[in-house]
């Protein structure tokens, strides 16, 4: 399974940066599957999803994080590099490195202060309980508990492109720099 992973990736990417890259829109699925269910009428919370308002937001959530989630892809994936020919008036251009690595930091940044809001919350009992019962919290923290990993899987990711694509420290651990320096 690893090689496949390996296979859609650049050669000079790491391959734990590949790993933990195709880990992130992993790490957001369960939560998406979630909101779906909660959209759906399932039963996994005690409220259920009112009108077309919520419908839309808790499904637009659920697109959105996935997305955002599936661009840690680009970082490790020839397209993270030069823009595909489709995009208008950026297509096979090349991606200054920072044009990737500020939004991914920043989105990562955005995620811990997300991550210690919700701690913070939780802690401080703030807000009702959504799910009534202990089986619903139980599928609810399964669901959910993922998305702590993909802040730090973002940062670990965006740090090898960036070491990758200017040669900062660290690019020389790379498999190809140290066959060729020997």
């Amino acid at each position: 399974m690893l090689n496949v992973l390996k296979t859609n990736a650049l050669p000079d990417v790491p391959r734990w940066a590949v790993i933990a890259a195709h880990a992130v829109p992993l790490a957001t699925l369960p939560s998406g599957l979630w909101r779906i269910a909660l959209v759906a009428g399932l039963p996994v919370a005690d409220e259920p999803v009112r009108g077309w308002a919520e419908v839309l937001y808790v499904l637009g959530l659920s697109v959105v994080s996935e997305g955002l989630a599936l661009l840690t892809l680009g970082l490790v994936r020839g397209w993270g590099e030069v823009v595909p020919g489709w995009v208008p008036l950026l297509g096979g251009r090349r991606v200054r490195p920072l044009a990737a690595v500020v939004p991914a930091l920043l989105g990562a940044a955005g995620l811990f202060a997300i991550m210690g809001w919700f701690a913070y919350a939780q802690y401080a009992g703030l807000g009702p309980g959504v799910t009534g019962s202990a089986a619903k919290e139980t599928v609810l923290v399964a669901c959910y508990a993922p998305l702590v990993l993909w802040a730090p899987l973002l940062v670990a990711v965006t740090a090898a492109y960036y070491r990758r694509r200017t040669g900062g420290a660290g690019a020389a651990w790379t498999p190809a720099a140290q066959a060729a320096s020997k």
